[in-house]
């Protein structure tokens, strides 16, 4: 099985009084762990890399390192460390090159890597950017397209141009285009992670490897049970769980993630409610909901 299967967390970035909460962060990572999860995505955009300073990110992957090796994920050899993959964005690609130069030296499972954002490259340029970054990495690429965040989608010419690099092992699926979806998961060379949440059912019943799904920070075992369900061939099962799931998933997006995810952690005492600005806490009506939602 590969590596990039199962159900993957890209983890918040808990904070307290400003500065980030390192202690609720290697409790979060130990909790998922024990629930089963495939791995964890650090520095993703639900953890707010963009808020954070080098220092910050640095001590933030050291920590989710350091409480991932006890080795508890659902895929894991027993005593393995649970996977750990790091996000990398940016627009430059020689100062993301120097970034995945440093992060080589890390025990990681890869780095998440979006399109150049803002800048609007052509596909050409796209297609030297992760090829230059991939041939720098020493560790496996999950490519991340997300349209609606970068400004630009990878083509599906592109992204089977991008699965010959013996690197580039999978791709984030957030593109919205089920004959893509459809077209990677044929082509076979790489793994499809879906990272829109409503689309999990779908994707794993299509051939899909997996989700990295910010709303499996909530009811964590039950999104893991999905999965087992569907890799199981358990359809009317999976549909079973994905139903019930659905409300929550929908709650959790009402508002700008992490917002929704970091109110209902903080009504478990798992973490304080703070973000950094420009993002802001869930609205009280939200949070609300979510707590009774949590209650029934």
């Amino acid at each position: 099985m590969s590596i990039f299967s199962g159900i993957w967390i890209p983890l918040i970035t808990p904070f307290a009084d400003g500065a980030v909460d390192h202690a609720a962060l290697r409790a979060l990572v130990r909790r998922y762990g024990d629930a089963g999860v495939a791995g964890i995505v650090a520095l993703g955009t639900t953890g707010e890399p963009a808020a954070l300073d080098d220092a910050e990110q640095d001590a933030v992957i050291a920590t989710i390192l350091e409480a991932a090796g006890a080795g508890r994920g659902g895929t894991s050899e027993p005593g393995a460390p649970l996977p750990v993959v790091v996000g990398v964005s940016g627009n430059y690609t020689a100062s993301m090159r120097e970034r995945i130069q440093q992060l080589n030296a890390l025990p990681i499972a890869g780095v998440l890597m979006a399109a150049p954002y803002y800048v609007r490259p052509s596909q050409a340029g796209i297609v030297t950017h992760f090829m230059t970054l991939a041939d720098a990495s020493e560790k496996p690429v999950v490519l991340y397209d997300i349209p609606y965040r970068t400004g630009v989608r990878l083509e599906l010419d592109t992204l089977l141009t991008l699965a010959a690099h013996p690197r580039i092992q999978a791709v984030k699926d957030c593109a919205g285009s089920l004959d893509t979806t459809l077209a990677l998961i044929r082509d076979g060379r790489l793994q499809v992670l879906t990272g829109e949440d409503m689309q999990i059912f779908n994707t794993l019943c299509l051939g899909g490897s997996g989700a990295i799904a910010a709303s499996a920070h909530v009811r964590t075992e039950q999104f893991v049970a999905l999965y087992r369900a569907l890799a199981a061939g358990a359809l009317q099962e999976g549909r079973r769980i994905f139903h019930t799931l659905v409300p929550l998933i929908h709650a959790l997006f009402a508002e700008p993630n992490p917002a929704p995810v970091k109110a209902w952690l903080a009504s478990q005492g798992l973490i304080r409610d703070e973000l950094r600005l420009p993002m802001t806490r869930a609205s009280t009506t939200l949070a609300e909901r979510l707590a009774a939602w949590e209650r029934d």
